[in-house]
């Protein structure tokens, strides 16, 4: 069975309103992945050598 790849182009018009909503979404989304990241790498280095601690860090605070 070969794999196939598909994927579809398309193109973006939108009004000065719906570009500013999309840059402040996209702002945003970034913030909180850089957020999560950021708390994942340190619970990371905070547990890397605990032999008990999973490997999925899960933070809860």
């Amino acid at each position: 069975m070969t794999k196939h790849n598909k994927a579809y182009k398309l193109s973006l018009y939108p009004t000065e309103e719906q570009a500013y909503l999309m840059r402040k979404t996209f702002g945003c989304v970034r913030f909180v992945y850089n957020k999560m990241l950021a708390e994942h790498k340190e619970a990371y280095e905070k547990y890397k050598d605990d032999k008990v601690q999973p490997k999925k860090f899960i933070i809860m605070e």
